[in-house]
Parts: C-alpha cells; sequence; structure tokens
C-alpha cells in the first residue's frame, strides 16, 4: 500500500482529504505541508512559524506498542512550538477513537474544551465533530489555539476546495467556535488583573 492508501483505510471517509488535495499541498505549500513517512507510519504535519498542526498519524499494526508514535511526537516537540491536532470524539463501538484519545493523553496533550468545530463533510454531506487537543512547551492561551486553529482551516484544510471538489467548505467562523464563557484564565492573568485592581485602588 501506498502512503494515502494506508491513511484512507484507517481514517474515517469524512476526515480524509482527497489524495489530489494532500499532493497538491505538499507540491505547492511545501514550504509548510509535510510528509514523514517510513516503513510502519506516515505523518502528515503542519509547520508554521508559532506552532504545528498534525493532519494525519498513521503507525501500523505491526508497530503499535513499539513506541514509534512516541518518537514521532517527540520528534515533533523538539521543535519547542506548541503541538495542534484534531480528534473524533470517543465512540465506544469504535475502540480505535479511544485508543487515539488514550496515546495523545499519555503524550502530554490536553482538550482545547473552549473550542468547537462541526464541519459538514464534502464526501458524506454529514456534520462532523471533532475535539481539538494540544501540547504546548509554554502556558498557550486557548484564543490563541482557535486563532491557530482558523489559520490551518482557510490555509491547509479549505486550499483550493472549490477546484478539487467542485463546492466549497464552510467559513472558519462557522465551523471553529470559541466559548468565552468557559476559558479559565492562566495564573499570570489572575496576577496582572490583581495588580490592575491594586493600582486602581490606589490611584482612587
Amino acid at each position: 500500500m501506498n502512503w494515502y492508501e494506508k491513511l484512507n483505510q484507517y481514517f474515517p471517509i469524512e476526515e480524509m482529504k482527497s489524495k489530489e488535495h494532500m499532493e497538491l499541498l505538499l507540491d505547492e505549500k511545501s514550504d509548510i505541508y509535510h510528509k514523514d513517512e517510513g516503513k510502519h507510519h506516515v505523518l502528515m504535519y503542519v509547520e508554521l512559524p508559532d506552532f504545528v498542526f498534525i493532519d494525519y498519524l498513521f503507525v501500523s499494526k505491526d508497530a503499535r506498542g513499539q513506541g514509534l508514535g512516541h518518537k514521532l511526537i517527540e520528534k515533533l516537540k523538539a521543535k519547542k512550538k506548541p503541538i495542534l491536532l484534531e480528534v473524533e470524539p470517543v465512540d465506544y463501538e469504535d475502540t480505535d477513537t479511544e485508543k487515539r484519545l488514550r496515546f495523545y493523553t499519555r503524550e502530554g496533550f490536553e482538550h482545547a474544551s473552549s473550542i468547537a468545530y462541526r464541519r459538514r463533510s464534502l464526501a458524506t454531506n454529514e456534520i462532523n465533530e471533532m475535539e481539538i487537543l494540544y501540547w504546548s512547551p509554554t502556558e498557550e492561551s486557548e484564543e490563541t489555539i482557535y486563532e491557530n486553529m482558523k489559520k490551518t482551516y482557510n490555509e491547509v484544510h479549505t486550499y483550493k476546495d472549490n477546484e478539487l471538489y467542485g463546492k466549497s467548505y464552510q467559513p472558519a467562523n462557522e465551523v471553529l467556535t470559541l466559548d468565552q464563557g468557559s476559558l479559565v484564565p492562566k495564573p499570570e492573568q489572575i496576577e496582572d488583573k490583581a495588580v490592575d485592581s491594586q493600582e486602581k485602588l490606589v490611584s482612587e
């Protein structure tokens, strides 16, 4: 099997880009879209100046449990940039979804719980819900993750979509939404607010 067949066999149809789409990205966006391929793995990822996005990560059954997935993630972590990705919500009838989530949790990824992702699949015409996970070497706000996800959606997911599929995906602000009410302030943000309050009291 070639690299695309491996991905196509493993990932649900509603999550897959067409082979033409991915080859176009590798050709026309080779500065940001990359393929890391070996006998037992396929890793497709986006690297921009301030973050990395994992588009697809496949490890063959023969190599699972040997630490290959961990090594690939460590290679990306060595870039010292936040790493973002999309995963399916856990479906207990599909053990792969649970295994994927467990793997990324073990690797230190967190759920960006304030970000919702709902995209209509051009292949099935059904709404596809995904969860956003992230790992960061520094304290990264979910607002920043949200903006970076929109950038990925616009530059990669919807690249030449009308030309490739004969129709267009929804705009980013329809697919990705940020729930400001569920954002948890970082400790430094709380400290800044406390300092501001003290300064206000002093000035009054």
